[in-house]
């Protein structure tokens, strides 16, 4: 990191290199020039280059000379206020630093960083220090008594450092493996932050000897002489305290100068960044909000500090789960500055998160263009990439990024899921191995890597790395597991080419497949119901009380509006909506409802958003989750109905129109039953019959098994017992022990499990014109049937 003496001389190099009438300033044609050449990888439109121009010279007016045009003093203000980033600037311009200069740079940092007492600091170095801070919003100090507060923590700070590194409880880590957060951690240039992670011990008698003497040093700020005074001796040590990771001192500080001036902005974004590092991210969001405020309220003064609160906003927002919420204050940066690589990534990464992984891909791409070396960027390009089906492509940018950083964990972990993906085990266990160098104790890698062997064939090593994984974890997928490989050795499987350890066997088509009595469900109707059960999996929707919904109808206040074809709709912006569904979803971690939110926007919101505006029909969406929430069926059914009577279009009626039911029916087909209904949805748009449909219509609507939604008595079925097991039965395919139903051939007595049954796949040894089968819900229900079978058998014989 430059230290500030040869930062504010790299500024005058560069000024002086584009000043060329010589006059002291930079005019709209200097700036130009100035703006392409640190951008040479950026094509500029003229409007853009206006665009920018306008802004710097609005926002700087005061450092303005008239024709002469911006004053070095307003450059070295833009770079302090984090418009450019001055070390990349100047290696890019290929300047050099004059040797008189690099002279009076090192005395500086050398008064800087003394630890000697205030008097042994002279008054030319404490006014050259302090014109270094003035005026700056991320190292602004305006009185001189400030200084004296600094300089006496700084000592303390060393003191304690000093103390505790005998003791061995201070510790710094190195955390350059994983990917970045991109947050902006103060109001400046990323350049300047720390990449060690610094662990303080906060419970010993050293750490509350410091605690009480940075209180002192907090009420003489407090005592100072004015408001202001009192203010700007509150954020300078909130300022070091911050610099220095104790994050939870830091936080008592900006929030003390939150109340001495409420409408600052820096305040509010540094607690907000505070609390953010410190895991409350509600609370962080509430603080970014309220800068975001003071910034808007404050017209020009603020308003280059927009992209960067932007941005902060997002992260916090993602802490809490809210992706598309996110997005749009990430979309926001990038458009206040569209230089802004780390807002496009951020963007990009938040589209990926969400499923659109076309626009994902264009943002990270944009990112990398600005800014090649940017390791995180290409990791997440190549998933977006991988999920688009560009494959080799995506191989190619994931080992850039490891290129760029060898121990990244994320780009070695992803592309070690490409490789599996692509069959290609030995080079995915390879990967899983690195990342497990970096990570020893990734349980998911280590998993992933039995896995990976099993697929190479290397059973006995497969077999060792899952003991391993068994030690990190004790997750029951890690016992199935084991019990898969203890049955393919026993059984001595020969796999179906590919390598991954299933069973060989052969696909049958539907039409052989019969089944044995009225409780047992048709292969093609499983095999939709197994797809909507892995969707509730995943957002988590059958834990969700289906009275949620009718709670949520009642109490929040929609405005109707227009579509475009003139009809009344309670729509809502995707954003808004993921706010209904965290209230719905509440029990759910960040992490999780993340990918309840993609799930969701994935495969409902792209349907019901068929014109891509960015809005959905609010009562629909209720009507569609309806049947897969958690509750009677009945209740479901009803629920979803009083959806569709709480439309503009239905509502005060005991009745919805037949157009409004027909067209609830298509979007659930085409929703959760996507080989049916898909096509069918544009014979509603324009139909104009204006009969009423009561309930009991629609139940019979909703429950006609060919054209309504009578899969979801087989969904019932799933979600009643797919978690019972059957003894110490296996697939005869797959040979993985047989959980939820299970499907036993009368003939041939080898059994499926719910997959393989839905697959069609039947073992190649038992080859038949016609396979009958036979559910069973549980061993109890089987052993039924047995016992029945005897006794029928005892009565025929003489």
């Amino acid at each position: 990191m430059a230290t500030r003496g040869s930062r504010s001389e790299k500024v005058k190099r560069i000024f002086q290199q584009f000043d060329n009438n010589r006059d002291g300033g930079l005019n709209r044609d200097e700036m130009a020039a100035l703006v392409v050449a640190v951008n040479p990888r950026v094509k500029f439109s003229d409007e853009q280059l206006n665009a920018i121009l306008d802004e710097v010279f609005r926002t700087y007016g005061e450092f303005i000379d008239g024709e002469k045009g911006l004053t070095y003093d307003g450059l070295l203000r833009t770079y302090d206020d984090g418009a450019g980033d001055v070390d990349r600037d100047f290696d890019a311009l290929g300047l050099e630093l004059y040797p008189d200069e690099n002279k009076g740079a090192s005395i500086v940092s050398e008064a800087s960083s003394s630890s000697i007492a205030d008097e042994r600091v002279t008054e030319s170095q404490r006014k050259q220090r302090t014109t270094a801070w003035a005026g700056s919003p991320h190292h602004e100090i305006v009185f001189d008594d400030t200084w004296k507060l600094v300089d006496e923590l700084e000592i303390l700070l060393k003191r304690l450092q000093a103390k505790q590194a005998k003791t061995g409880k201070f510790k710094s880590d190195n955390f350059d493996a994983y990917s970045d957060a991109g947050w902006s951690r103060e109001l400046g240039p990323s350049a300047e932050l720390s990449e060690k992670k610094v662990y303080w011990e906060e419970t010993g008698p050293d750490y509350g000897i410091f605690v009480k003497e940075l209180g002192a040093l907090r009420s003489r700020a407090d005592g100072a002489r004015s408001r202001e005074e009192a203010f700007d001796g509150q954020m300078a040590i909130g300022r070091v305290l911050y610099e220095h990771q104790l994050f939870k001192e830091a936080l008592i500080s900006f929030k003390r100068s939150c109340e001495l001036q409420p409408m600052d902005v820096r305040p509010h974004f540094r607690a907000g960044n505070c609390l953010y590092v410190l895991g409350k991210y509600k609370e962080a969001k509430e603080e970014f909000l309220l800068a975001l405020e003071a910034a808007e309220a404050g017209g020009n003064q603020w308003g280059y500090l927009l992209p960067q609160i932007y941005v902060n906003l997002g992260i916090a927002l993602e802490g809490e789960g809210m992706v598309l919420s996110a997005c749009e204050y990430y979309r926001e940066a990038a458009i206040l500055c569209p230089t802004h690589f780390r807002a496009l990534k951020l963007l990009g990464s938040a589209l990926f998160g969400v499923g659109e992984y076309r626009a994902a891909a264009k943002a990270l791409e944009e990112a990398i263009f600005m800014k090649p070396d940017y390791a995180d960027a290409h990791c997440d390009l190549g998933s977006a990439l991988h999920a688009l089906g560009e494959d080799e492509r995506a191989i190619e940018v994931f080992q850039k990024a490891i290129d760029l950083k060898p121990g990244h964990v994320d780009a070695l972990y992803n592309l070690g899921g490409l490789y599996m993906d692509l069959g290609r085990f030995q080079r995915a266990s390879e990967m899983y191995t690195r990342v497990l160098a970096v990570w020893p104790n990734h349980w998911r890698a280590q998993l992933n890597k039995a896995v990976s062997l099993l697929g190479a064939g290397e059973t006995e090593e497969a077999k060792k790395a899952l003991k391993e994984a068994l030690k990190m974890t004790n997750r029951v997928e890690l016992h199935d597991a084991i019990y898969h490989l203890k049955q393919l050795q026993k059984k001595k499987v020969k796999s179906n080419g590919g390598g991954n350890g299933e069973g060989a066997f052969v696909i049958v088509e539907p039409s052989k497949f019969k089944t044995v009595g009225e409780k047992t469900t048709l292969r093609q109707d499983l095999g939709s119901a197994i797809q909507i059960r892995a969707f509730q999996r995943i957002t988590r929707l059958s834990r969700c009380n289906v009275d949620l919904l009718k709670k949520e109808m009642n109490e929040i206040d929609v405005p109707v509006t227009y579509s475009g074809g003139g009809g009344p709709q309670k729509s809502i912006r995707k954003p808004n909506l993921e706010g209904i569904l965290r209230r719905l979803l509440s029990f759910l971690k960040p992490e999780t409802f993340q990918g309840a939110v993609k799930a969701i926007n994935e495969r409902i919101l792209s349907v019901l958003d068929e014109t891509g505006s960015g809005r959905v029909d609010l009562g629909m969406f209720y009507a569609v989750l309806a049947p897969i929430c958690n509750g009677p069926p009945n209740k479901r059914k009803r629920i979803a109905f009083d959806a569709l009577l709480w439309r503009p279009v239905n509502e005060g009626s005991s009745q919805i129109r037949k157009v409004d039911a027909v067209q609830y029916i298509k979007w659930l087909r085409a929703i959760y039953v996507p080989s049916h209904g898909i096509s069918e949805i544009l014979e509603v748009h324009g139909e104009t019959d204006s009969s009423m449909v009561s309930f009991s219509e629609f139940l019979t609507m909703f429950d006609d098994p060919d054209w309504g939604f009578g899969i979801m008595s087989t969904l019932l079925k799933l979600e009643n017992g797919d978690r019972n097991r059957h003894g110490r039965r296996v697939c005869a395919v797959c040979r993985y022990p047989v959980i939820g139903s299970r499907f036993r051939e009368v003939k041939s007595h080898f059994s499926l499990c719910n997959q393989c049954y839905s697959e069609g796949k039947v073992p190649p040894s038992f080859k038949l014109d016609e396979y009958k089968f036979k559910e069973y819900g549980s061993e109890a229900e089987a052993m039924k049937d047995k016992c029945m079978y005897f006794t029928l058998q005892s009565h025929k014989s003489p």
